[in-house]
């Protein structure tokens, strides 16, 4: 199910200067259902007739991570994948590595030990990325099917 959400100026603003490709970008960055590649949101851009380029699609979505607005992680090629964040708490996800499904999980303690290391280090801004991945009960259940045949 796509969220559908409107953007706020504060977004907006975050994008960079205005123009009517990143808000483009923007909007349908923010109906993207889960974690979505720049060249994955680009071919639906441009399927949907958005003369928008892939650069700009890759600026704007590393400019909305850069400003808490966007998750990212990897995925099992290396390609940066993207998800809108509703709100500005930091999260992190399990994401199987068969269809792509993510689901938030509670990382408090990850945030805690994150918190430690950065109060013994003496560090200031200390930033950290997590990634969890594997395979999801759906595509597990057909993996085993598959295996016993």
């Amino acid at each position: 199910m796509a969220r559908t959400r409107q953007r706020t100026p504060s977004e907006v603003a975050l994008i960079g200067r205005h123009t009517q490709q990143r808000s483009l970008v923007l909007t349908a960055f923010i109906s993207a259902d889960g974690f979505v590649g720049a060249q994955a949101l680009h071919a639906q851009l441009a399927a949907d007739g958005s003369p928008v380029g892939l650069s700009t699609v890759y600026r704007t979505l590393t400019a909305l991570a850069a400003a808490g607005r966007a998750d990212m992680v990897r995925d099992t090629s290396g390609e940066r994948l993207f998800r809108y964040r509703l709100g500005p708490e930091h999260r992190h996800y399990l994401i199987c590595t068969q269809c792509g499904l993510s689901r938030p999980v509670d990382s408090g303690p990850v945030e805690d030990w994150a918190d430690g290391i950065a109060q013994h280090s003496g560090f200031a801004n200390v930033r950290h990325t997590v990634e969890l991945s594997g395979v999801c009960p759906d595509c597990g259940t057909g993996q085993a099917a598959t295996e016993r045949q």
